[in-house]
């Protein structure tokens, strides 16, 4: 057996660990260059901490999920203010935006010389800036992975920015942050959580530090998901969906996803729907695509005996068979109230689009097994 395993430099996860940005900051740099969501103006403390510490910044929202347009112009202004850290606090597009920016500056040329799919696919020769990475959402685990995921306007496509360097310096953790989330969008980010948890944990890729992760985080989410989301005031459920977050990014960082991912990338540059969501909607029907696809082909694959262990994690049944995840997860999709890919916008015109770019995604190297054309449509047209 042979694995490796990378993270963010240093990890600090807590409530309050926010009040610790600003001396982090101190410890990397000068001129901060901060990403934020669309409200800056909550993050007043933030301010308060860096004037503190006698540190010049400038503020750039990231409104919506980064694109490769948006990213360029980030790009500039921060290389104009002589930017040395990068910090992103907000959602999973804020800090893969931060992560880009990070990334970009100091590597010469246009972005798409360094996109994968859309682009030349050339490797970042310079190290990232230092970046700091405070997420307010509970769900993509992005303050502790080594790519950007940004859409392509012209292609129709959400595709990556990675390198190893791209991992941040620092992941402040602090699930205070996720306490105003409105409902809906705990429930779209913790889904997203969910589903990487479980897709690192049956991924061809695994291995027994990914496994730990995603054991625990799983059991997390399970039990406080649900709890977040009709309570948002609950900080015991806001700290397990903040841990579960942060060990599926850890998990996917190391061992990879799967055909819910392979899929779920492609559709986020085809209609404007919550990545969550798309998560959600999909992942009943790949889950059982799968375990149907192993039992016809493998009946003694160990990816079986893993859907097995998840349906026990779930259900808090040590018996369960593989097949009541399923029934687990196709459940908690109909009282979270997920829409089907229909109402998000996706047509049946688009089902030979969606399986073709679904099948060049990275994401679906990681699938436990290898499906077929015929599988992957009828993934997508169960989901709509």
């Amino acid at each position: 057996m042979s694995f490796e395993f990378a993270t963010a430099g240093r990890i600090v996860f807590g409530r309050g660990a926010a009040n610790s940005i600003g001396a982090e900051a101190a410890g990397l740099g000068r001129k901060v260059f901060v990403l934020t969501g669309r409200r800056s103006d909550r993050w007043d403390f933030l301010w308060d901490d860096l004037r503190g510490q006698g540190l010049a910044w400038q503020v750039f929202a990231i409104p919506h999920e980064p694109t490769v347009t948006l990213i360029g112009q980030a790009v500039q202004a921060a290389g104009q203010m002589g930017a040395d850290l990068v910090i992103g606090i907000g959602g999973g597009s804020v800090i893969d935006a931060a992560k880009a920016v990070a990334a970009k500056l100091p590597n010469p040329g246009d972005l798409m010389d360094y996109l994968e799919v859309i682009g030349r696919g050339r490797a970042l020769e310079k190290p990232s800036l230092p970046c700091i990475a405070v997420p307010t959402t509970a769900g993509t685990g992005a303050e502790v992975t080594r790519n950007a995921v940004l859409r392509s306007e012209t292609h129709g496509v959400k595709v990556s920015l990675r390198s190893a360097t791209m991992l941040p310096e620092r992941a402040i953790v602090d699930p205070d942050l996720t306490l105003p989330l409105p409902p809906d969008v705990t429930a779209g980010t913790g889904l997203d959580a969910l589903t990487q948890l479980l897709e690192a944990f049956v991924s061809r890729r695994a291995n027994p530090l990914t496994d730990g992760l995603c054991r625990e985080g799983l059991q997390r989410a399970a039990r406080s998901l649900e709890t977040a989301v009709a309570r948002g005031e609950d900080t015991g459920a806001r700290e397990d969906m903040a841990l579960a977050s942060l060990f599926g990014g850890l998990a996917l960082a190391n061992a990879g996803l799967g055909a819910v991912h392979g899929f779920a990338g492609p559709l986020g540059g085809m209609v404007a729907a919550p990545h969550g969501m798309i998560c959600a909607a999909l992942l009943p029907d790949v889950m059982a695509a799968n375990i149907r696809a192993l039992e016809n082909r493998d009946a003694g694959h160990p990816a079986l005996g893993r859907y097995a262990e998840i349906a026990a994690l779930l259900t808090g049944r040590p018996g369960a068979a593989a097949a009541d995840g399923v029934v687990w997860i196709r459940r908690l999709v109909e009282r979270l109230k997920v829409p089907s890919l229909a109402r998000m916008g996706f047509t049946a015109d688009q089902t030979r689009e969606a399986v073709a770019k679904a099948r060049q995604a990275s994401s679906m190297k990681g699938n436990p097994v290898t499906l077929t054309e015929d599988e992957l449509t009828e993934i997508y047209r169960r989901s709509l």
